[in-house]
């Protein structure tokens, strides 16, 4: 079903690790992903990881998550995408990827995420992040972009959090941030990983 945006995204990491999808699911998976996200019951604070603990600091983020699971509905659908993407990047590179995980992120107004590295250099547990958007309606003044910066931690793009948008890159290549939220936005999380679940 998604085997063209599978080679998509496998030829952009091998030619430049990384890729910007406009449009990359039919309207009505990310229509279902917008409402269930606007539920937003179950969300608590996202925590800062320093070595083997986690604890909040909102001078570095402000963001509120919940992770995905299984529900044979519209989280499912996702999860399979990313299984499938698991999948083929594994066979065409051999990545050895373990397993996926992803959580629902909103940032409030005046929400961010400072720069940071998903995965520490030289350190194999995050390996592929993905970053997808559902934002109707986000105009310029709304603010909350994702900012990438290269290897040598200089600008590389600045993208906006549309609706519908897939951002896919290696982990442990490409520091980035978000910028103040001046609206309440919501995306999904989500990393590719080579170490066991649970470790």
């Amino acid at each position: 079903m998604h085997k063209m945006l599978y080679e998509k995204i496998t030829d952009a990491l091998v030619k430049d690790g990384y890729i910007v999808i406009d449009d990359a699911f039919d309207r009505y998976m990310a229509t279902e992903l917008f409402k269930y996200v606007k539920g937003e019951s179950e969300f608590k604070r996202a925590g800062i990881s320093t070595g083997n603990e986690l604890h909040i600091d909102g001078d570095r983020r402000r963001d509120k998550i919940n992770w995905l699971d299984e529900d044979d509905g519209i989280q499912s659908k996702f999860l399979d995408f990313a299984k499938g993407l698991q999948e083929y990047l594994n066979r065409e590179l051999f990545l050895c990827l373990s397993y996926y995980e992803a959580h629902f992120a909103i940032y409030e107004n005046g929400a961010f995420y400072e720069k940071h590295l998903d995965c520490f250099k030289n350190f194999k547990n995050r390996v592929v992040t993905t970053v997808f958007y559902m934002n109707e309606n986000w105009s310029d003044g709304d603010g909350g972009e994702l900012i990438v910066y290269d290897e040598n931690d200089k600008f590389l793009k600045k993208v906006e959090p549309l609706f519908n948008t897939l951002v896919v890159f290696l982990s442990e290549k490409f520091p980035h941030e978000v910028l103040k939220a001046n609206a309440k936005r919501y995306s999904i999380a989500g990393w590719f990983r080579v170490d066991k679940i649970g470790a």
